[in-house]
């Protein structure tokens, strides 16, 4: 099997239910979730330590969840009915991952740069792509109102994801945050959560 086709060659590609041009807003969003699952490999490369094993390991199970993305993106235009990939469980799964390491960080009160550690930077490149990726479904969801609302959930969440990763391999690391010195304090916690 040769790896070429040819038949993108005058600006068309394939999806279920036909062809569109590779500038499309589809294929756009199709790409921008390619990229974020490419940056989540290259973070998952950067988990060299034991102690990132786990991280490491859910990074993978976020990579297969990106190509579901990618295939309930594939189907929108197809007039067959489909069944979804992406679904609550697994947004209740991110959830739950995102609470795991918040609390394995110290509390954040101001904004912070992206960086630290190689693994760090590498992770707030996938949370930053997750972003330009939800961008894309907005504006695809409010042009062809039809992207799956879990599909939206699920994209916002696997930013905020990233997010608490990054910070956590920070703290496993021992490398502070660095936080914007020209920022004032934007988040607060209180000890006592009934004030």
């Amino acid at each position: 099997m040769k790896l070429y086709t040819k038949t993108g060659d005058k600006g068309k590609t394939s999806l279920i239910g036909g062809k569109l041009f590779k500038h499309d807003l589809l294929i756009e969003t199709l790409g921008a979730f390619d990229e974020v699952n490419s940056f989540t490999g290259m973070a998952r490369a950067e988990m060299q330590c034991s102690e990132l094993e786990q991280i490491s390991q859910e990074l993978l199970e976020i990579q297969h969840q990106l190509f579901d993305c990618g295939s309930d993106l594939a189907v929108l235009q197809s007039k067959n009915k489909v069944d979804l990939k992406v679904t609550s469980d697994m947004i209740t799964w991110l959830e739950q991952r995102i609470d795991n390491w918040v609390e394995q960080a110290p509390p954040i009160k101001r904004f912070i740069l992206p960086g630290g550690s190689k693994a760090t930077a590498a992770l707030h490149v996938c949370r930053t792509s997750t972003r330009r990726a939800e961008r894309n479904l907005s504006r695809l969801q409010s042009e062809t109102n039809s992207v799956p609302a879990e599909l939206l959930a699920y994209t916002n969440r696997l930013s905020d994801y990233f997010f608490a990763v990054a910070r956590a391999v920070n703290a496993i690391d021992s490398n502070p945050d660095i936080e914007y010195v020209r920022g004032s304090s934007v988040f607060s916690f209180s000890e006592d959560k009934n004030k």
